[in-house]
């Protein structure tokens, strides 16, 4: 069912992105007066089509991408029937160079403005709700990852390069991850420490499939008991949501992870818990799974902060995260080329997509989320000034409007066949990197 719910959710986001962003393609087009012959979302075999006017409507079979077919155009169907005939008004080839580019801007336009919408939506519609730097008040959990950069359980972090922080999810933030020296200052035992953060620290936080490895740092945090799983050994044990847990086999518990550290050496084994509840102490005896679980999900008692925005504070929120993304991919490829990231962790076909971001549970805030980000990355993939993308349309016909000086159609032909070779073998090797991370 999971897989499902992935797949569904993907195809629903890249419909409506890739819809959208032909449409941009489209209507630009005909505001030019050029005829444009076909409007496709999926790529062929056809599934379905109706035609109006001079445009062909349709859904193709597979539906990882789509296109729009302007007369006159060399694009990737590789029609070239045209070039033999002379031009005629309505063609994309007899135009202002200056429109052609329009045109061929007109889907990364679209998507850059239906990723600021969604983020800007979701900003105004649901605020900012993080846990402020200053409510960790017992420091942070170092992992080994952590620790093998110089952090250790119990220290706060309290600037980021040097910049006091405000939001816990700052040391997580891409300025860390995929920047360049970056340092942690932490408070440790009344004393400051500068942690040197390593350039290749996001590769390290990706496993070798792709999704997020051991956790890194998380806050110490006291708990208690939350929603209890039906028919797990808490429930039929009378474990009760709101209980707090005071030990484990006599081993004081006080903070979630010594919890967790705790059960990690107790799989399929029965177990005492020393429980408080409403004030009177308790004891619970249970067998753990062969996972080394109970059944209950914590309710953390760090207090989080929640702030609402206006609209016009949402506005302004929400274009800086949409462009956030952009500067990301950015960074990302820059650590890609040094070799500071792996590509074949680094980069997802649809079936990672599917899996690292949508996920197997359909959460409508989670979904126009990942379909803003996704929105924003199309714009960006597309803006590279590669043959076959728009970018590269984009890169030739800025050429043709500098110099005065338009390419020969045999030109554009081969620069096509390139293009498409590339993306060919880009998309065979996301596809065989998402199978690979999968099943091996």
């Amino acid at each position: 069912m999971e897989i499902l719910v992935m797949a569904g959710q993907l195809i629903l986001g890249l419909s409506i992105l890739v819809g959208l962003h032909e449409l941009g393609h489209l209507l630009a087009a005909k505001a030019f007066g050029m005829r444009v012959e076909q409007y496709f979302i999926g790529f062929p075999p056809k599934v379905f089509s109706i035609k109006r006017g001079e445009t062909e409507y349709g859904i193709g079979a597979i539906p990882l991408g789509g296109f729009v077919k302007i007369s006159g155009m060399i694009d990737e169907s590789l029609d070239t029937a045209h070039t033999n005939a002379e031009p005629q008004p309505y063609e994309f080839r007899s135009k202002p160079a200056w429109q052609r580019l329009i045109v061929m801007l007109g889907g990364i336009i679209v998507n850059v403005i239906v990723g600021i919408m969604i983020f800007v939506i979701m900003a105004y519609k649901n605020g900012n709700t993080y846990l402020a730097a200053e409510d960790v008040k017992y420091g942070i959990v170092a992992y080994d990852l952590a620790k093998s950069i110089g952090l250790q359980t119990g220290d706060k972090i309290v600037k980021v390069n040097g910049k006091e922080i405000t939001d816990f999810n700052e040391i997580r933030s891409s300025e860390v991850m995929l920047g360049d020296n970056s340092t942690y200052t932490v408070e440790r035992n009344g004393n400051r420490v500068d942690i040197d953060i390593p350039n290749d620290l996001a590769d390290k936080l990706i496993d070798s499939k792709g999704g997020p490895s051991e956790p890194f740092v998380a806050p110490i945090e006291p708990f208690k008991v939350g929603e209890l799983a039906p028919g797990q050994p808490a429930e039929k044990a009378g474990l009760k949501t709101g209980d707090f847990i005071t030990s484990v086999n006599n081993v004081p518990i006080q903070y979630y992870h010594q919890f967790v550290d705790a059960m990690k050496s107790l799989k399929n084994k029965q177990i005492t818990l020393g429980i408080n509840r409403n004030g009177t102490p308790l004891t619970l005896t249970m067998t753990t799974t062969p996972d080394g679980t109970i059944g209950f999900y914590k309710e953390s008692l760090l207090k989080l902060t929640t702030e609402d925005y206006t609209f016009g504070e949402a506005l302004s929120v929400g274009t800086k995260r949409a462009f956030q993304v952009v500067f990301d991919n950015i960074k990302g490829f820059g650590k890609i080329f040094r070799g500071e990231v792996s590509a074949s962790k680094a980069l997802s076909g649809p079936i990672g997509i599917a899996q690292n971001l949508f996920g197997g549970i359909w959460m409508w805030d989670r979904f126009w989320t990942v379909t803003g980000l996704l929105s924003m990355a199309l714009a960006f993939m597309n803006a590279l000034p590669i043959p076959a993308l728009d970018g590269g349309h984009a890169t030739i016909l800025g050429y043709e409007i500098i110099s005065g000086r338009k390419p020969s159609d045999k030109f554009l032909e081969g620069a096509q066949r390139v293009g498409m070779v590339m993306l060919l073998g880009l998309m065979a090797f996301a596809i065989f990197n998402d199978v690979f991370k999968a099943f091996f």
